[in-house]
C-alpha cells in the first residue's frame, strides 16, 4: 500500500506579509493567518498524494480542519509536521503540527480523496456533479 499509517513529512514555511490575516478591509493582524496556515498544512500533506498516487490517479482535497493556538510573526520559520492518520477506499485521512521552534501555533487534519484522473474530471464536471465527501 503506498499510503501507511504514521508515515510522517516535514515542511517548512517562511511567513511572509502576503500570510498575515487580511481581508478586502485590509489587513487585520501582522501574523501568519489560519487561511495561509491551513494552505500551508494542506499542501504538507499533499506530499503524501504526490508521491503515493499512481500516474493516472490524482488527489482532491476534502476537508482541512485548523485549530490555531499560537501566533506566529512575519519572518518566523514555520515547521508543518503531517502524519497519516488512515488511507481507506481512496480516501487519505492526516493529522498535523505547526510550530516555530518549540512553540506549537496550530494543530488539525487534513483530508484527501485520491481516484483515477478520469473519475475525477467526472465527478467535477458541473454537469455530473457528485460529493466527494463521503468517506468510507
Amino acid at each position: 500500500m503506498p499510503f501507511r499509517k504514521g508515515e510522517t513529512v516535514v515542511m517548512q514555511f517562511v511567513v511572509s506579509e502576503a500570510d498575515i490575516a487580511r481581508f478586502e478591509s485590509g489587513p487585520v493582524h501582522a501574523v501568519y493567518s489560519t487561511f495561509a496556515l491551513a494552505r500551508d498544512a494542506e499542501w504538507t500533506t499533499r506530499q503524501f498524494v504526490l508521491k503515493g498516487k499512481k500516474p493516472d490517479e490524482e488527489g482532491v482535497g476534502t476537508m482541512v480542519l485548523v485549530r490555531h493556538k499560537a501566533p506566529a510573526f512575519v519572518g518566523e520559520c514555520v515547521t508543518i509536521t503531517g502524519r497519516i492518520l488512515s488511507y481507506s477506499r481512496g480516501y487519505l485521512k492526516c493529522s498535523f503540527r505547526a510550530s516555530v521552534g518549540k512553540r506549537l501555533i496550530a494543530t488539525g487534519q487534513t483530508g484527501q480523496r485520491v481516484l483515477p484522473r478520469r473519475k475525477l474530471q467526472q465527478l467535477l464536471s458541473p454537469l455530473r456533479y457528485r460529493s466527494l465527501m463521503s468517506e468510507p
